[in-house]
């Protein structure tokens, strides 16, 4: 098992400027990462021949690509939109492998108002279908995260992601951070079509927000054979420096722990 950290977790200072992508894996190198997932949002510019850089630099820092992140929604009530996404979808599927990233976050989207759950539900497959070509050529996991909207609890993702199962080139982010109440008895459900994860500190259950147990986590996933990247997507209100540097003291006590 390894420990990343999403780009995400310091979007604050990358969006402001304060905190440049070397800068970034500067930070992650002295924390001890070992991988980062490069979040799209954040890149000063998206060409070849930059990113293919941004790649080289991390490969002499040390760190592995832990993945890549984009945005999206595959069930837009719009069917042009849709059609807009599925393409982003491509284009940052080929932009993965200039960046090393094995796998690439995709999300589903919520099901419109008006719309009926299972006329949504195809959007997404076939929204899914129409970028398996692209990922398969590529070699890229398309890995759909468990992010509210349909996906907001296990048998909702798990609908989604069960027409695929058997193709390697689609499976789940399990975000530890996103399901609610019965949050354990849901990984244990998610965690055979986890190709990578999302680490938050905390999870809901009822009104409360409480820490999650990655003790207990670990070894859910574990129990799956899971040996893939546990990538820190912080946040909390705190500043994520130094905030993340704790938690991933944290995670790594769990993993020796487990």
């Amino acid at each position: 098992m390894k420990l990343a950290t999403c780009a995400y977790s310091y979007r604050d200072l990358l969006k402001d400027g304060q905190m440049t992508l070397e800068a970034f894996m500067d930070l992650a190198v002295e924390i001890g990462f070992d991988g980062i997932e490069w979040t799209s949002y954040y890149f000063p510019e998206t060409t070849k021949s930059y990113m293919t850089r941004v790649k080289r630099e991390a490969f002499f820092r040390g760190l592995g690509a832990a993945g890549a992140a984009t945005g999206g929604n595959f069930a837009n009530a719009e069917a042009d939109k849709r059609a807009a996404q599925i393409e982003n979808v491509k284009d940052w599927l080929v932009k993965a492998t200039w960046l090393g990233a094995p796998v690439l976050r995709v999300f589903a989207g919520g099901c419109p108002e008006g719309v009926n759950l299972s006329e949504a539900q195809k959007w997404v497959a076939d929204g899914i279908a129409a970028c398996l070509p692209t990922a398969e050529e590529e070699g890229v996991v398309m890995a759909l995260e468990n992010h509210g909207g349909m996906t907001a609890d296990a048998a909702g993702t798990l609908a989604l992601i069960e027409p695929f199962k058997d193709n390697p080139y689609v499976r789940l982010n399990l975000d530890f951070g996103n399901f609610r109440d019965d949050v354990y008895g849901q990984y244990e459900a998610c965690a055979p079509y986890a190709a990578t994860t999302h680490v938050k500190p905390m999870v809901r259950v009822g009104e409360e927000r409480v820490p999650v147990d990655y003790r207990r986590v670990m070894k859910i996933m574990a129990e799956t054979g899971y040996n893939g990247y546990y990538s820190i997507e912080y946040e909390e209100k705190e500043p994520a420096i130094p905030y993340c540097e704790r938690f991933a003291s944290y995670l790594r006590g769990c993993m020796v722990d487990g």
